[in-house]
């Protein structure tokens, strides 16, 4: 700066230095955030709809989602995001999260009944941390985001530590995101008031709760697998440049070949919309019209099916429901690694891959996920190359390509390529 300069004589970092000093905030704010392997749940990579074919469930979502949109915008009250397993309210959350951090703001995500069971532990002589400070860091979160809530054992502890932690942040009107499987009215009366008190909170009903276990419906009755074959799969994808395509086409080659003779693990790895959960149901509805028995699951419906399995209204046992996912001929594990990450969600799905595992029965899985990003646990069975074949499709979402582009100045006077 010239002498007379109002920064002339000062110090400043130099551009190399406030990039680090930008990646190490950013990589703090990722460790203080607790999302762990959630960090790819953006904005970006949800799909606008959800993943409902039901129209109206398709506009509850969008609804939910302009009113995230605004909250991760401007975080101020409460966002109570309620419906079904797999509707979207963890992915809704967690972009909030990830948004945040992105913007250089802090933000804390936590499972409920991952934040009981941290709290009971910080009474061990072991401990790291102890249960003031892991108390207080949840009390006084910038933005606390509360996932899950409503699985959590229903201890007279554990009902007393939410409700202070609930009624703390209430009184304080710190922003905070709820989501529950719970509609507003089963949940204790106490949380109600507080979750629902129109001053305060916004309440949003993501997806319809549905528990198709009552009825013992199999995913793959559902109209949209049953239509998702081989013969109707595009594996040419004219529109997809020359590599994408070579790689979707191998990717449909090697799902019927499986579909033949199902012998091993097949593991598809892609982006949402890819096509992963056509190639997995083409493979059971093809398993299915060859007279042979097929499992399909959705992996985080499976889960809360599992739980809905202890309500005295279910039609179907705990034993009998596990027992016939575990030991399915072939067992389709859709959109693993969407699961919540609760000590009893982990260990029951490690509980049926680790069986399958070890008696070789034929699996399929789908994931967003690179396979080092799920459980250590999982991702070692899964990336055994004796029992797994791993598969990453390279095409983009599908449904993007629906939508009219504009030509670019290259394209222009040229006539779309079919």
């Amino acid at each position: 700066m010239p002498y007379g300069d109002i920064n002339f004589g000062k110090l400043f970092p130099c551009e190399c230095k406030q990039q680090e000093m930008s990646a190490g905030r950013q990589a703090r704010l990722e460790r203080y955030s607790n999302l762990g392997p959630l960090t790819h749940l953006t904005f970006e990579t949800l799909i606008e709809t959800g993943r409902s074919s039901d129209p109206k469930n398709q506009e509850l979502f969008k609804k939910a989602l302009a009113a995230t949109k605004a909250f991760a915008k401007k975080p101020d009250g409460w966002l109570v995001l309620t419906g079904s397993s797999g509707s979207g309210k963890t992915h809704l959350a967690a972009s909030v999260a990830n948004n945040l951090i992105k913007a250089g703001q802090p933000a804390l995500f936590i499972v409920v009944p991952d934040l009981l069971d941290h709290l009971r532990s910080t009474f061990s002589p072991g401990s790291e941390i102890s249960y003031d400070e892991l108390f207080n860091q949840v009390l006084n979160a910038p933005l606390l985001i509360l996932d899950d809530l409503g699985t959590q054992s229903s201890t007279a502890w554990a009902q007393e530590k939410l409700f202070q932690i609930v009624n703390n942040r209430f009184n304080s009107k710190l922003p905070t995101i709820f989501t529950t499987n719970l509609m507003p009215e089963e949940l204790p009366e106490r949380l109600r008031t507080r979750l629902t008190d129109v001053t305060l909170s916004q309440v949003f009903l993501v997806g319809e709760s549905q528990h198709p276990l009552m009825t013992n419906i199999s995913p793959l009755e559902l109209s949209l697998l049953k239509t998702m074959t081989f013969d109707n799969f595009d594996s040419q994808r004219l529109d997809l440049p020359s590599d994408q395509r070579q790689n979707i086409e191998l990717a449909f080659r090697r799902a019927h070949n499986y579909a033949q003779k199902p012998e091993g693990w097949q593991i598809l790895v892609g982006t949402h919309g890819c096509g992963k959960t056509h190639l997995a149901a083409a493979i059971a509805n093809y398993r299915l019209q060859s007279g042979h028995p097929v499992e399909f699951q959705i992996v985080p419906e499976f889960l809360d099916h599992l739980r809905f399995t202890f309500d005295p209204g279910s039609k179907i046992t705990y034993d009998s429901l596990f027992e016939r996912v575990k030991k399915a001929p072939l067992l389709v594990l859709d959109d693993i690694g969407a699961q919540t990450s609760t000590p009893w969600a982990q260990e029951k799905l490690y509980q049926v891959i680790n069986y399958r595992y070890n008696d070789k029965l034929p699996t399929v899985f789908t994931t967003v996920l690179d396979l080092e990003e799920l459980e250590d646990r999982l991702s070692s069975r899964m990336m055994d190359t004796s029992l797994s074949n791993m598969f990453h499709i390279m095409a983009p979402d599908y449904r993007s390509d629906r939508e009219p582009k504009r030509p670019s100045i290259k394209q222009k006077g040229k006539g779309k390529q079919k």
